[in-house]
């Protein structure tokens, strides 16, 4: 396994967002030579990443053979409002996977991954990879920003569904909460959707995955949910590896991981 971290600053725009790699090192002789590549887009409030557990949930997604990247995206500590930052930051990140698709021993089934705040950027990417807006704003076509499908985990979609809770924060992210409320503009090629929360969530509520998925359904996407009975927020890959809170430790929520796993697998939602 080789790790690299490289800036996601270009010619074309100013950013400290950066991505780490965990990339795959071919078995010689193996008929297995290239990888499907997975972006992961964590939580954290936008003011950070809670790197212990993403790292391990990256690592445990290479264990499944995925090559796995971790985008660290602007913060609101270095924009504010921090809308489109975020999104503009995957647009990049997708860019430079495709960039390297050759030298990284990467095939063209790119899966992005997101949780908590970090749902709502993906959501948002979800929603306008291929718009007018994005594809300018990027630079990039909307053949250069496509993608194979999306996981999400305790997202949040909306703005006026409990989280943020404070007028303050809220401010933070966005000058225009409409735009970028994730499930008011979900169209109809919004890439297939895997999504998973807990039912009693005190941070995120659920009504934010319920949002996403009935306006996905509205659109006829390919999609699949799972709503599990309990869990905290920020439940990652539910182990004891990440568990930062009590009752983190979840068996049972943490079949998820070989459920999105098959899912990404399956052939029925495939571009």
């Amino acid at each position: 396994m080789e790790i690299l971290t490289q800036s996601l600053k270009s010619a074309k725009r100013a950013t400290q967002a950066t991505m780490t790699a965990y990339l795959q090192t071919p078995t010689p002789n193996s008929e297995v030579q290239v990888f499907e590549p997975l972006l992961i887009i964590p939580g954290g409030s936008m003011t950070h990443i809670p790197e212990e557990e993403t790292e391990k949930t990256a690592l445990a997604f290479s264990a499944k053979g995925y090559a796995v990247f971790i985008l660290r995206y602007t913060f609101v500590s270095q924009q504010t409002p921090l809308y489109p930052a975020p999104v503009l930051d995957v647009a990049e990140a997708v860019h430079q996977i495709k960039l390297h698709q050759s030298e990284w021993h990467l095939n063209n089934r790119l899966h992005l991954m997101a949780f908590s705040a970090g749902g709502q950027i993906a959501g948002l990417y979800n929603d306008y990879w291929d718009s007018e807006w994005l594809t300018k704003a990027s630079g990039y076509s909307a053949s250069d920003l496509s993608f194979t499908d999306l996981v999400l985990g305790y997202p949040v979609i909306d703005f006026d569904a409990g989280f943020p809770t404070d007028q303050t924060t809220r401010n933070q992210w966005t000058d225009d909460p409409a735009f970028f409320s994730a499930s008011h503009h979900v169209t109809a090629t919004n890439r297939p959707t895997f999504i998973w929360a807990t039912v009693d969530d005190p941070i995120v509520p659920v009504q934010n995955s319920l949002n996403y998925f009935l306006a996905q359904q509205a659109q006829n996407i390919s999609q699949e949910i799972h709503l599990f009975e309990h869990g905290p927020h920020g439940m990652d890959i539910a182990n004891g590896l990440v568990a930062h809170h009590p009752e983190g430790n979840q068996p049972h929520v943490a079949h998820w991981v070989d459920m999105a796993c098959e899912w990404m697998k399956s052939d029925h939602h495939q571009f």
